[in-house]
């Protein structure tokens, strides 16, 4: 650190992404990345005639793209708002709707951005923990008067809240707002968005990176009423108006338009998370039940560290947190067939070398 860095910034405790190394060809089931190529639209339409724009602004509202997501949820484009994904927004959110009196509530295990942003705005978080089975009790939320964040499918274990204890978060205070972080929902949850014209203090946040394989495209976006995504808007036009840039707009058009790819596409990490879950349960894992594009798994016969470290070793990348509730497990993302039949191959040779 230099010394010029502010006192502020050097109390941050930032965001840790997962390893992206280059130094060999890893299997990369660490990032929860799609396993597939963008669909064959994406790639029509990132055209030459586009790339031929590139000296030009993208539009700030991102009209085409908003259009295209407002015509999928059968919304209308004043309730959709597009970012540099999901991040980007769920950062706004915090802007938006947390502040001086107005903290932000969140569970201990779970996504780990809430934290960083929360601590970069000086918010209140109210950090609430998981019951020791991992899910949530609503019940713990319920006299909260800020705004609640909650992952669903969560973020670390890939387990879902049913709907219904999120409407009972809804109807319990009509003037906070429930913020349902939905970036993993298309792979067997249930999203919210349907909920929207019952509730004016929702917000749904989806991503392009998971379900529309364009995580390197940095895709999100949300869905609320017109009130609160004017809200987000303002957060937008005050920190930077071009926040999607010209060929990531119409690469979100038209994944958002290719329902029958998309449709494939998780169709078959489902599949093969089925698969994963049987082969690692068969090893002797426990398996959280997940409705994500990953399973957080544990052995009593290796702790999590330890798993991460000797997988490494052998080429496979998966996420391990040194942190205390969770220290024994490893989140694994599924690849491809192909991909996780290499991992349980090399931890059933694990296993046979203890």
């Amino acid at each position: 650190m230099s010394r010029f860095l502010s006192r502020e910034a050097e109390r941050m405790e930032p965001y840790t992404p997962g390893e992206q190394p280059v130094d060999v060809p890893y299997i990369k089931l660490n990032t929860n990345e799609s396993p597939f190529p963008p669909s064959s639209k994406v790639v029509k339409a990132v055209s030459r005639a586009e790339l031929l724009k590139l000296n030009l602004y993208s539009d700030p509202t991102c009209g085409q793209l908003v259009r295209a997501i407002a015509k999928r949820y059968e919304l209308n484009p004043e309730q959709v708002l597009a970012g540099n994904g999901s991040d980007e927004l769920l950062s706004f959110a915090f802007r938006a709707f947390c502040g001086e009196g107005k903290g932000a509530a969140f569970p201990d295990v779970t996504y780990g951005f809430y934290k960083v942003w929360a601590a970069f705005y000086e918010i209140s978080a109210k950090i609430i923990p998981l019951k020791a089975d991992f899910t949530i009790d609503v019940d713990d939320y319920m006299d909260y008067p800020g705004a609640i964040f909650i992952a669903n499918p969560n973020a670390l274990t890939g387990m879902e809240l049913p709907i219904a204890q999120i409407q009972r978060l809804l109807e319990a205070d009509e003037n906070r707002v429930v913020i349902v972080d939905e970036a993993y929902v298309d792979f067997g949850g249930t999203s919210c968005a349907p909920l929207l014209y019952r509730y004016d203090n929702l917000l749904v946040v989806q991503t392009f990176s998971k379900s529309r394989n364009l995580a390197g495209g940095r895709l999100g976006f949300a869905l609320g009423s017109p009130a609160l995504i004017a809200d987000l808007n303002r957060v937008k036009y005050s920190f930077n108006p071009y926040n999607v840039n010209r060929l990531s707009i119409v690469a979100g058009a038209a994944a958002m338009e290719d329902e029958a790819y998309f449709q494939k596409c998780i169709a078959a990490v489902q599949t093969t998370r089925d698969w994963t879950v049987k082969e690692l349960e068969a090893l002797g894992f426990t398996v959280l039940p997940s409705n994500a594009n990953f399973v957080f798994a544990r052995s009593e016969k290796f702790p999590g560290g330890e798993l991460y470290r000797k997988l490494k070793e052998n080429g496979i990348l998966v996420r391990w947190f040194d942190e205390e509730r969770i220290r024994d497990f490893c989140r694994i993302t599924i690849g491809s067939p192909e991909q996780m039949e290499r991992l349980v191959d090399e931890i059933k040779k694990l296993l046979g070398e203890m």
